[in-house]
């Protein structure tokens, strides 16, 4: 199962290139904004992160609400989370 998890963007790492720190239930990593280049992110921004990318932006209350619908979900969302903790672009 593939999902996109929502991250909240702490710092950029490299704004040139678009890599941003993002935060996940405690747990920092790497990740590319290029994607959403159009749409520029800045700290304190939300946005769905999938295999080291952000998707797309999203408010406070999505995240929350896609939060816990994934640990709703039990072993699934530990599966993704050991994925997200496995992946940093950088």
């Amino acid at each position: 199962m593939c999902l996109g998890i929502p991250g909240q963007v702490v710092d950029f790492i490299d704004p040139a290139e678009h890599i941003a720190t993002v935060e996940v239930s405690g747990v920092r990593r790497s990740i590319s904004t290029r994607l959403l280049a159009d749409d520029p992110v800045a700290p304190g921004d939300w946005v769905l992160v999938h295999v080291g990318f952000a998707l797309s932006k999203i408010d406070q209350a999505e995240a929350d609400l896609t939060l816990d619908q994934i640990r709703r979900l039990g072993k699934p969302f530990e599966e993704e989370m050991e994925a997200f903790l496995e992946t940093s672009i950088v």
